[in-house]
Order: structure tokens, then sequence, then C-alpha cells
């Protein structure tokens, strides 16, 4: 994890318990007898969360409607801090001073609500359904967070990434993408799956992930997504700073870097990030 993440010596239980008193209910004991819950289990992760984002981030309300994407907080904070890192790196801007734009935000609008807590930035969010919006205007409210701090966008075309979000005369400090990295609603499931075994060493288990089908996937996958989004960046080159995005798979970053020489951009990166056993990174760029 990056050295200034929260959670990089693990969770605190009295902790999180005291901010969250339900997350007792959760809370199991691990092979060498100390306390964690089970992972598998989509309600004891909500409600880690829920603790976890109370504690550390003073977000005293967030909710999911059932069967939403349920988003890890420690990994969210990280690429958070990554961007914060190549902000003060590469620019000469104060918190103060810094919009980010949140391509695909969801119902659980994490990322605003971490970057927002930790260094106080603006956010707009982008979202294609219309529930996930109406969620997390729910969670804004809640909070007593002004949607002029963080706002919230339809994006009406699922061909779309920037336009139709991003307004003219706009300035963005940088955007962040967690694209659907699977290429079909069968593949998203067969990951799940996957992951669900991981999770608790059964062959057979009952699927309990949550994730809708424009949150897991997408035509042409996390791939065609980025590539995409290089496309678009090109007409909002004076509108953003830094594109950002996560690729959660290592056979996709070459061919994206390929992509990327088409759009010429000034200078890029990739940042690698790991959580655990789970390693993925972040590719940004620029024509600034």
């Amino acid at each position: 994890m990056h050295k200034n993440n929260l959670h990089k010596n693990g969770y605190s239980f009295p902790k999180l318990i005291k901010a969250y008193p339900p997350l007792t209910a959760f809370v199991i004991k691990n092979k060498v007898g100390e306390d964690t819950i089970n992972f598998a289990d989509a309600k004891a992760v909500i409600a880690l969360n829920k603790a976890l984002l109370k504690a550390y981030y003073n977000v005293n309300y967030w909710d999911l409607p059932q069967g939403y994407l349920c988003p890890p907080v420690p990994g969210r904070a990280d690429y958070i801090l990554e961007i914060k890192d190549l902000l003060s790196e590469n620019t000469n801007l104060r918190d103060s001073q810094i919009k980010g734009l949140d391509v695909g935000s969801g119902a659980n609008i994490i990322y605003p609500l971490l970057g927002n807590s930790l260094f106080g930035w603006d956010f707009v969010g982008s979202e294609i359904e219309e529930a996930s919006i109406d969620n997390a205007v729910e969670i804004l409210k809640k909070n007593k967070i002004s949607l002029k701090k963080i706002g919230i966008r339809k994006q009406n075309s699922d061909k779309n990434i920037f336009k139709g979000i991003i307004r003219e005369n706009e300035r963005y400090a940088f955007s962040m993408c967690n694209p659907p990295f699977h290429r079909s609603a069968e593949e998203a499931q067969k990951g799940s799956m996957r992951k669900a075994k991981n999770l608790t060493g059964k062959s057979e288990v009952k699927l309990n992930f949550g994730g809708k089908s424009n949150e897991l996937w997408c035509e042409g996958g996390e791939i065609q997504f980025i590539k995409t989004m290089m496309d678009e960046s090109v007409d909002y080159k004076r509108n953003v700073v830094w594109f950002t995005s996560l690729i959660s798979k290592q056979e996709n970053v070459v061919p994206l870097l390929k992509h990327l020489k088409k759009v010429k951009p000034t200078s890029h990166k990739i940042i690698d990030m790991g959580q655990g056993q789970k390693k993925s990174r972040l590719i940004a760029w620029t024509f600034m």
C-alpha cells in the first residue's frame, strides 16, 4: 500500500466498532486468532466499509442498493494518494485549487468522498445509470456535502466518456476511472466465481458479489474502454491536466501504451500499486 494509506497496518477493529457498532455482528477470528470478517459475505464487507468511512473519513452515512459493487476502501484510497503524489510532483496546484473528474462514479461515489475528506478536493462524478446517481446524491445529502463540492452528472451515451460531461471552459487537475474490465456478462460472472472460490477455498460457492452490468463489463472490456478514453482525451487536452485510469490486467499495459503513442501526449506514466496479494497499476498521461 501507499506509505500514507491510513490502513497500511491493517484494521483496528476496536476503533471501527466504536465508530460503527453494527460491525460487531460480522467480526470473526482468523486462523491465528486475530479479528477479521468474512470477505465473501457482502453484508460484512458493506458493514466494514461503513465503519472505515465513518472512523477515518468523516462519512457518517454510506449505503448501497442491493446488488451494487462494494469497493474496498484501502485500495480506493491508494488511487487517491497516487494522484496526490502525481499532482505534487508535476503541478503547482494547492489542494484548494484542485478539482477532479471521476468517470463512472457509481452508486458508491467512493473516490470523491475520499478525495474530499483527505484533501478537500472538489469533484464532478459522471454516471450513466439513474439509480446510481440517486444513491450517490442521497449519500451526499445525508453527509451534508454540497453538490458544489461534489457534483454528479449523467452521461447520456454509452459511447462517450468525456463528451457530454466536460463543459467548454471547465478545468480539471485530473480525471480518474475504475473501468469495467470484463468483455461480457459471462466473463464477469466467471471472474466473480473465481474471486468467491479464492476467498472461501470452496469449489462450489454461492455467488455473493455485487456489481451491475455497467460496473463490471462493457463491449471490448477494459482495454477498449481505456483506448476510447485516450482517443477522447485529445479533444479535452486543455480541460484536464492529467488523465488517469486503473488497469487491472497486466497484459493490457503494453497494447495500451502502444495506443497512447497515437494520441501523442507530452508525458505519461505507469504507476504500480498493490494491496496484499492484489496487484494493479494506473496509467496517467498529459498534453500539458
